[in-house]
């Protein structure tokens, strides 16, 4: 088998797997893949418009921090609705 066919068929195969997953494991595999990219992955460099929204939605937040969730508390409420 060709490598990009026998890679499609394995992603495939991956993809029939995680979609079988409960919801709530669904999430954490993918925190673990994000967790395993931020490690692996240099710095990204941000492009000029990419960089203009993270100063937006900084500002947004310094403007009103309570219309925020910590962490803890999206993920929380994430795993409950999947229940």
């Amino acid at each position: 088998m060709a490598r990009g066919l026998e890679y499609a068929f394995g992603m495939t195969t991956t993809a029939q797997t995680y979609r079988d997953l409960p919801l709530a494991e669904r999430i954490e595999l993918v925190e673990d893949i994000w967790d395993s990219i931020a490690q692996d992955t240099p710095a990204l460099d941000l492009t000029d418009a990419h960089r203009d929204e993270l100063r937006r939605r900084l500002d947004a937040h310094r403007a009103d921090p309570s219309s925020s969730l910590v962490w803890e508390s999206a993920r929380a409420e994430l795993l409950q609705r999947s229940v």
